[in-house]
């Protein structure tokens, strides 16, 4: 794959009892696509992932997701899918909230929206909650993140304590304050949206696994997978363009997180960053 490397985990945690989770950074059109379809089995077999989460929000011309592309993630090793403020915008979605795909959105749109907001899987014997949550600062207007998550988890930590959540914001703000709102009370908080991965991967004093944003996969030299000419002349010009997805080298970023499986508590963080 070229440069990068492969993740390396210290040797305290050969005897202990983990999943080994996988989330994938935001995949932006095909490039992002293509990473996982060609990479992502090769990752997962020599990671020894048990678990796979990606956000697919842009998957799809760099807004919302189609019926064969979501299939073709999940064939390629993807267990959920997730998704953000792109999830309307291809009409596919509906079929797939209609057929009951593991497919996610935020759970804090209005009770009737369709789809649904959390999953409950079954991994090595074990039952994994992943939450979809969207912040509101410089994003959408509804509902409020912090008090449906609350109240989704007076229901999931009655099946399981291992609860994943994808947070799926803009303000780095609105990231950290769920993570501190949501330590000791979920496995891992982990952000997307802004496509730049962070640097501030971290076990919090609860147990919780916690990082800003697990970056973007999908074309490497872009600005935030969309051609970097069209970018340069918006900021230049202030005209509108129409937003096209970058070709050529792509890249593939995400983190790898251990939560026991006893306790639900994160044991180890730490991100990738291939291309």
């Amino acid at each position: 794959m070229g440069s990068g490397e492969f993740v390396h985990y210290p040797l305290s945690f050969v005897r202990r009892i983990f999943l080994r989770v996988l989330a994938v950074g935001d995949i932006v059109g095909n490039p992002g696509y293509t990473m996982v379809k060609d990479f992502l089995g090769e990752i997962r077999k020599n990671l020894g992932i048990d678990f796979c989460i990606a956000n697919g929000e842009n998957a799809a011309e760099g807004k919302g997701i189609t019926r064969s592309i979501a299939h073709g993630l999940f064939d390629s090793g993807v267990d959920v899918i997730t998704m953000g403020n792109h999830v309307w915008s291809k009409k596919d979605i509906f079929k797939l909230f209609e057929d009951e795909e593991p497919i996610l959105r935020p759970i804090n749109y209005p009770l009737d929206t369709p789809g649904r907001g959390c999953i409950i899987v079954d991994i090595k014997d074990k039952k994994v909650a992943v939450i979809n949550a969207m912040g509101r600062v410089y994003m959408d207007n509804i509902d409020c993140p912090f008090r449906v998550i609350e109240n989704e988890l007076k229901i999931i930590r009655k099946i399981t304590n291992i609860i994943i959540v994808d947070f799926h914001a803009e303000a780095t703000s609105e990231k950290m304050a769920m993570g501190w709102f949501l330590d000791g009370k979920v496995s891992a908080v982990f952000g997307t949206h802004t496509h730049v991965q962070t640097a501030d991967e971290r076990i919090l004093p609860k147990g919780t696994a916690y990082i800003t944003d697990i970056g973007m996969t999908g074309p490497y030299e872009s600005i935030l997978g969309v051609r970097k000419d069209i970018i340069v002349q918006r900021f230049i010009h202030h005209m509108p363009q129409k937003f096209e997805i970058e070709e050529g080298n792509a890249q593939f970023n995400g983190i790898v997180f251990e939560i026991d499986e006893i306790t639900g508590k994160a044991l180890s963080i730490h991100r990738i960053h291939l291309k």
